[in-house]
């Protein structure tokens, strides 16, 4: 059950939150709108595109991505401000404990943790599709229409790669597919062209196929010849930011079949998944942390311990990209690398938690 002391501690940290989740967001907003005005203009884009395409996306996007740091600022906030008015010692002299005191604070940052799993796992992916799409058509052309060089195992033991791919033309040049008994190559086709007609109907034209049994070679060739390819088009298109349109299922099967492909830029995808499971936890770790820090009334007022939480958070986003060029770059276990922020987090919080006044 809920005690007024709960009730109150969750109202204050919940609302102050929320406005000042609201109050950046709005600042944000109006930021991007300056920036951004010419391009729209200069582009034809129609308001209820710019409303409901990109800013109604735009919100929810940069909210959750603020959400960790805001919940962390906000605890920071009032609880200096309940230390300055002597509540704290109130509630301690009250006969509650410093532990009891904490679990209207570990209910709101776990609700806030909660949130952003769910916002950030499901429901802003497909927002993050449509911002994207938008941008790319009224912003800055981000998405490439020719993809070059492209080489992946399609099925276990098959190779394709095509030098050249037009998305609008449907149309490759330079193509091979080699298929593989183990390390034992068996067959190889090659073809000036490839056209795609539906998804794994391919036609391949002025083709080669050469075909391997221990010393004998089987060597056939023509000017057309329709084979089914498991592979479509858009996938040669995938970059590392349409991490952001994928929700949790879609991500997990995506790096589980490019890695049965042998295909090696992965790891932006796996730092964006296992970071959708970190940041919800973040809340908490941050939130232990502005307890910890700021339940001690000091001379001064909140004003230290509100310029101690900016420093922190300063530290905590440099720690968080980091860790991600780490993960990315592959020179740390991508897990490890994601995590490392909340680990070192966590000791610093369990420090503090460790010398608050009890």
């Amino acid at each position: 059950m809920l005690k007024k002391l709960d009730i109150y501690i969750i109202r204050k940290y919940l609302g102050t939150f929320f406005f000042s989740i609201l109050l950046i967001i709005s600042i944000s907003v109006v930021f991007d709108i300056t920036e951004k005005l010419d391009r729209f203009i200069d582009n034809n884009a129609s308001l209820q595109s710019i409303i409901f395409d990109y800013y109604v996306n735009f919100i929810p996007y940069f909210a959750n991505l603020f959400s960790p740091l805001f919940s962390f600022i906000s605890v920071i906030f009032f609880t200096s401000k309940m230390a300055y008015n002597s509540e704290i010692i109130a509630i301690l002299a009250g006969g509650v404990s410093f532990n009891r005191m904490l679990r209207p604070y570990i209910i709101s940052a776990t609700l806030i943790g909660l949130l952003s799993f769910v916002l950030g796992s499901y429901i802003i992916p497909p927002a993050n599709k449509t911002r994207l799409e938008f941008e790319d058509q009224y912003v800055q052309k981000k998405k490439s229409e020719i993809a070059r060089n492209v080489q992946l195992e399609v099925e276990q033991g098959v190779i394709v790669y095509i030098e050249r791919y037009e998305e609008k033309r449907n149309r490759g040049v330079h193509f091979s597919m080699e298929k593989f008994d183990g390390k034992k190559l068996v067959s190889r086709m090659t073809a000036t062209s490839v056209q795609w007609d539906s998804a794994y109907n391919w036609t391949v034209r002025n083709y080669l196929i050469r075909d391997f049994d221990g010393l004998y070679e089987t060597i056939s060739q023509g000017t057309s010849l329709d084979t089914i390819i498991p592979v479509e088009p858009y996938e040669f298109f995938i970059t590392t930011q349409q991490a952001q349109e994928m929700n949790n299922i879609e991500l997990r099967n995506y790096i589980n079949k490019q890695k049965e492909r042998g295909v090696g830029n992965v790891q932006a995808f796996q730092d964006e998944y296992y970071k959708r499971y970190s940041m919800p936890f973040s809340a908490l770790i941050l939130m232990l942390i502005g307890v910890s820090l700021s339940s001690r009334k000091v001379r001064g007022g909140m004003g230290i311990h509100i310029g101690i939480g900016i420093a922190l958070s300063a530290l905590y986003i440099l720690f968080t990209t980091f860790s991600s060029t780490f993960a990315i770059k592959g020179t740390m276990p991508i897990l490890l690398a994601v995590w490392l922020p909340n680990i070192l987090f966590f000791a610093v919080g369990l420090i503090l938690y460790l010398k608050a006044p009890k």
